[in-house]
């Protein structure tokens, strides 16, 4: 149970950190305490948008935001697997990805 805790507290980290600027890129409301599947919902979605732009650093975003989603998928969906390191691999290319589309 406490490794479920902190997993759902990274993600509740995550969301916090993140949501409003993913939600920024692509001109929509920020929602608020999405569940993991959730975020990873949006992180998708932004990263669609982003990869449709004829803009350079959209397009890099979009690929940053592809490889996010690809550790938050596995943080999700892979038992036994290294949670922490995968959500901070995760967290480096969210944030990289808000940078690069800034």
């Amino acid at each position: 149970m406490a490794v479920q805790t902190a997993h759902t507290n990274t993600f509740t980290a995550l969301d916090t950190c993140f949501t409003a600027d993913l939600a920024a890129l692509i001109g929509s409301e920020p929602a608020r305490g999405l569940t993991p599947n959730q975020f990873l919902d949006l992180v998708e979605e932004v990263r669609d948008i982003l990869a449709d732009s004829s803009l350079g650093n959209f397009q890099d975003a979009s690929e940053e935001l592809d490889s996010a989603a690809t550790y938050l998928t596995d943080a999700l969906t892979e038992p036994g697997a290294d949670q922490p390191a995968l959500l901070a691999r995760a967290r480096t290319h969210l944030r990289d990805a808000i940078e690069t589309a800034s």
